[in-house]
């Protein structure tokens, strides 16, 4: 039930964070509090997952609103923003970056943790265990080397280019790990400039395009300007 209930705070301000960390806490849920962007890029990484990101806007290394952006194209998490700016051109500009809930500092404390409990339940109705879920769970991407093809935990397969089983090998080689940018665009023999770096942005995103013929996200995840990582199990037959 705590795996559920994992959440990851992005908040700059050390008192502020420590104390909604600790109210959420004895409020039941499982926290993690993060004090920038970089932080939770590593510690999607090292393979942590969460359900809901809170997001204060002015963090010191990356905009909230493109933090956002980012947490809603490449994860499944919920994500509720913190701002001390109430206007409504703010608002929208937080909706528009992926904001599920948009709050006006200064929070309470009780209400935001309401708010995260409604989050969460609406979720988990949302999402019922059945015997395919329980299924993806247990069983690991497979990448097939006889025919190149790519099978998802319940069985469905597809086919792939060259260069997209050529990094997925990579990635499946350091199971859970971060691969540096320069040593896949070395692996995939494609030039560390411009028109390299390019190349590879393209076959990520051809990759997570893939999503419309297998009706499930491939999991490969972004840390921003430093690399790529494979977010489940990812075996090579």
């Amino acid at each position: 039930m705590a795996e559920k209930k994992k959440i990851i705070v992005i908040e700059d301000d050390r008192d502020f964070r420590e104390s909604m960390v600790e109210y959420l806490e004895l409020a039941g849920l499982n926290v993690t509090g993060v004090s920038c962007a970089l932080e939770f890029y590593q510690a999607l990484a090292r393979g942590e997952r969460f359900l809901l990101a809170i997001v204060d806007i002015g963090l010191p290394d990356q905009d909230g609103h493109v933090l956002a952006g980012y947490i809603r194209k490449n994860t499944e998490m919920r994500i509720v923003m913190l701002t001390a700016q109430s206007s409504l051109d703010s608002k929208v500009t937080a909706y528009r970056s992926g904001a599920d809930l948009y709050l006006v500092k200064p929070i309470d404390f009780a209400e935001l943790a309401a708010s995260l409990s409604s989050i969460l339940s609406r979720l988990d109705a949302a999402s019922p265990t059945t015997p395919a879920t329980m299924q993806a769970e247990a069983n690991p991407w497979v990448l097939h080397r006889h025919d190149a093809t790519l099978s998802t935990p319940v069985g469905d397969r597809i086919s792939l280019t060259s260069k997209e089983f050529d990094l997925l090998e990579q990635l499946a080689l350091k199971p859970g790990a971060l691969l540096e940018r320069t040593e896949l665009l070395h692996s995939l023999a494609y030039g560390n400039d411009d028109l390299g770096n390019r190349a590879l942005d393209a076959l990520v995103h051809r990759l997570r395009r893939k999503k419309e013929e297998l009706d499930q996200r491939i999991p490969v995840k972004t840390l921003h300007g430093a690399g790529y990582s494979f977010s489940a199990p990812l075996v090579i037959k």
